[in-house]
């Protein structure tokens, strides 16, 4: 269970449940597909899993192995007999479909179309996301109930997605949409990007040294040479950590 943090586990998608998105799964076959999902799901903060028609029955040794530590999800979910009565307290249902359909229905790739069913949850609709089985994915009396298909821009030769990639393909745009995490971050445990001051400080001590050791003697090539150094580090985005090390590596080498 690789990244797993329990003490920081988030659900409901980062938001109160009336933000949560319900995952529908209709007629899934195995139960290590329904455990993925349910990874993919917790994964991306959401719990409420429904379950239309499994296969091999519920509840599912099985999908509680392959969840790895999604009990919460596994154990949480509903079972229905139709998608109708899975879907009955829903007011915006959206299909994931690779398969074109012989119906007019407006159809949106996740990372456009998931934003604005978030936008309708953000207004106190009750949202949810249809997925088909493992063997031909949604019927077309499924899809017909939903408002929107969802279509991965995939490769048009191949888009077959198992179930749990489907599913973490979608949480993941809703996710997204109310995460406040910055687009580029340090990873956990660098220290903190040196500041301006510290660069500075580090440059003039460099150029210094290279004077000393006759680095920089012709004095007409002297600040551009300066400033293409100074380019080099600027470029590689420097932590203090880092600045502390390149100020030992020209202490050693200072005779």
């Amino acid at each position: 269970m690789a990244g797993t943090d329990k003490s920081n586990l988030v659900e409901n998608g980062g938001a109160s449940d009336t933000l949560s998105l319900a995952v529908i799964l209709v007629e899934p076959q195995m139960g290590e597909n329904i455990g993925m999902a349910s990874r993919a799901m917790l994964n991306c903060g959401l719990t409420d899993l429904r379950l239309v028609r499994p296969r091999d029955g519920w509840p599912n040794s099985k999908a509680n192995n392959s969840a790895s530590g999604a009990d919460v999800v596994v154990d949480g979910a509903r079972v229905f007999d139709t998608t109708t009565e899975a879907i009955a307290d829903l007011s915006v249902v959206y299909a994931a479909t690779a398969r074109p359909r012989d119906m007019i229905k407006r159809v949106m790739t996740p990372r456009h179309g998931v934003p604005q069913l978030r936008k309708k949850a953000d207004v106190g609709q009750a949202c949810g996301v249809l997925f088909g089985g493992e063997r031909a994915g949604l019927e077309n009396a499924d899809v017909a109930l939903a408002d929107v298909v969802l279509q991965a821009p995939l490769n048009p030769g191949f888009r077959s997605l198992n179930l749990g990639h489907a599913v973490m393909m979608v949480c993941y745009e809703w996710y997204q949409t109310g995460s406040e995490a910055p687009a580029e971050f340090l990873p956990e445990g660098r220290t903190r990007q040196a500041t301006k001051g510290e660069l500075v400080n580090f440059f003039e001590r460099l150029e210094s040294a290279l004077d000393d050791s006759g680095f920089l003697h012709v004095l007409e090539k002297r600040p551009v040479m300066v400033r293409n150094i100074r380019n080099i580090f600027q470029r590689a985005q420097l932590t203090e950590q880092e600045l502390r090390t390149l100020h030992g590596i020209v202490s050693a080498l200072r005779p």
